[in-house]
């Protein structure tokens, strides 16, 4: 193929991936948007709003922010030829662009890509860490100095995902202790590499806009709206009030029951301090209470896990009332108003209960079969074996940092889930191919040296 092919069908699978956001005339937006543009602008931290894709969303704000939406896209489609690449079946651009179609049809991806937030690093994050450890043996190097920085970036923009990555990480180091040719040893090396400068990239975005040399905050307080759902608080605080150093004892009965009520939607949340109000109780309840129900809380910790497993619809929060991104951008980006205004989304012309009778069974069809890749690719095909193995963890493990440490949400679980889709594409591709040219991988991996 020549070298104009391979672009025209890059630049047709990015729009491909961007049709979404081109038909709204405006990069979708969610109730957390907001919090993240105006980290920029406000020089504050936040619970959970990470300050470097913020920094991402106030560069592109002078052009609507369709370089923001451009970039997510571009490097999907860079991540999914690493992926063809890597996995026996060559620089095909042709096939490139019928999986990112097919992926845009079948999956959340393509609405992952065009909207302003951080998931869609959620799963390129995976596959990059997963390429960098695993397969980096058929990779040049500027590609690994790529996906190196694509990690860490990847990893600065949420914690849930600093989390997910770093439970791939172990799981590769626990499988080095029971057999070092399981895992590169140099793989490993790079990737905890990657995921080192994601750390420091948090603190030094978060230092350089709000002055100070912290980790995002809001770990505590999502346990504690967690918890508050499940009825934990409530149970906490009928057992051990009054208590003078906990002011929501007098407030009790006045709590509710959902926890994004309670943090976005509760003036009692408000007139207590919120965050920085609360904080330091919020923590001690959350501490205290694990203590105090140890079983109860492992019970309701795998019944949320469970739940996210299932969480998986498209489009959640993607809504015409998300008051608090609109006031950020007339606020902080009053240039882009009347192109948001006059969005699809915003005219509430975007409705998801069409897309979620494919998508979902789709992606639940495809965790299950994940199952069915491992058993049948181990022997024969190890490296798509491998894949679906790590794919497989990072769903489980996100389920259980962000059902158990957060609570159930679709858009937790639309955002990784895709990963499992794209398995099952690439599965039946890599053993035909396999299958034509007898190529084979065996599981043993014992590649230690970098690629030229």
């Amino acid at each position: 193929m020549s070298t104009m092919t391979r672009l025209g069908a890059g630049v047709a699978a990015t729009l491909t991936l961007l049709a979404p956001a081109l038909w709204n005339g405006f990069a979708l937006l969610q109730y957390d948007t907001g919090g993240y543009l105006a980290r920029w602008y406000e020089g504050t931290l936040v619970p959970s709003r990470a300050v470097v894709y913020g920094l991402m969303l106030a560069a592109g704000a002078p052009w609507n922010f369709w370089p923001v939406a451009v970039v997510q896209a571009a490097l999907t489609v860079w991540i999914l030829a690493l992926m063809l690449h890597t996995h026996g079946l060559g620089r095909r651009p042709l096939l490139l662009f019928g999986i990112a179609s097919f992926l845009a049809l079948a999956t959340t991806l393509p609405w992952l890509t065009s909207i302003l937030l951080t998931d869609i690093f959620a799963g390129l994050t995976v596959l990059a860490l997963y390429l960098l450890v695993m397969r980096a043996e058929t990779l040049h190097r500027a590609e690994i100095a790529g996906l190196i920085v694509l990690v860490a970036v990847g990893a600065a923009t949420h914690s849930a995902t600093v989390a997910v990555l770093l439970s791939l990480i172990l799981a590769a180091a626990l499988a080095v202790l029971v057999d070092r040719r399981l895992v590169p040893l140099a793989g490993l090396g790079r990737g905890l590499l990657a995921l080192a400068l994601g750390v420091a990239l948090v603190l030094a975005a978060n230092f350089a806009v709000a002055r100070r040399l912290a980790w995002t905050p809001g770990g505590f307080a999502l346990v504690f709206g967690r918890m508050l759902q499940d009825g934990i608080v409530k149970r906490y605080l009928d057992d051990h009030c009054p208590d003078p150093l906990l002011r929501l004892c007098a407030h009790h009965n006045e709590l509710p029951d959902d926890a994004d009520v309670w943090f976005w939607g509760s003036d009692l949340f408000d007139r207590l301090g919120r965050f920085a109000g609360l904080g330091k109780e919020m923590e001690t309840i959350v501490i205290k209470s694990i203590a105090a129900y140890p079983w109860l809380q492992l019970k309701i910790a795998a019944i949320a896990t469970a739940r996210q497993l299932v969480f998986v619809r498209t489009g959640e929060g993607v809504e015409t009332t998300i008051l608090h991104t609109y006031a950020i951008m007339e606020r902080y980006t009053p240039s882009v108003v009347p192109a948001m205004r006059a969005a699809h989304q915003q005219r509430g012309e975007i409705g998801f209960a069409a897309i979620n009778r494919l998508h979902v069974p789709v992606a639940l069809a495809s965790i299950l079969l994940l199952l069915a890749v491992i058993a049948v690719a181990y022997r024969r095909h190890a490296d798509i074996g491998v894949l679906a193995a790590t794919v497989l963890l990072a769903i489980l493990a996100n389920a259980v940092i962000c059902g158990v440490l957060a609570k159930p949400h679709d858009r937790y679980g639309a955002r990784i889930v895709w990963l499992a889709t794209l398995v099952m594409a690439l599965a039946p591709l890599r053993m035909r191919v396999a299958g034509k040219s007898g190529l084979y991988r065996p599981p043993m991996i014992s590649a230690s040296t970098s690629p030229t």
